[in-house]
């Protein structure tokens, strides 16, 4: 099987031409930041959530991006799939899935940079 062309590439990544503020203001519209906090247990999402500070804990910490990216292809791939069974097209950010649950990624401790000098605590239970 020859590799795949780039613009092959591009039309299975579901994160091709979507920025990060659009995957978390996504979610936030799906989910709210209530559900965020429980699903990713990070302060951002937590005290004082904001799309603003978000994207500046999640632009300096990689695995903190990396579930949040990954629970948004998840929900890509449902709605995908969702669409080749029942015929209807929806979206991500449609408020018609309210699912939360997910399987627990591997992780490192990292800090989020939030909360003035010396505030290094990257969440609650992980």
């Amino acid at each position: 099987m020859p590799p795949l062309s780039s613009s092959d590439h591009q039309r299975r990544d579901p994160l091709h031409g979507v920025t990060l503020e659009t995957v978390v203001k996504r979610l936030v519209e799906r989910h709210g930041w209530e559900a965020m906090g429980d699903r990713i247990p990070i302060r951002c999402f937590i005290l004082n959530p904001s799309v603003k500070s978000s994207l500046t804990f999640l632009r300096k910490t990689p695995w903190a991006r990396k579930k949040v990216e990954n629970w948004f292809v998840e929900e890509v791939e449902d709605t995908e799939q969702e669409t080749e069974v029942g015929g209807e097209r929806s979206t991500i950010g449609d408020g018609a899935s309210d699912r939360t649950d997910g399987g627990a990624l591997s992780e490192r401790a990292a800090g989020d940079g939030e909360g003035g000098a010396g505030a290094r605590s990257h969440g609650f239970g992980e």
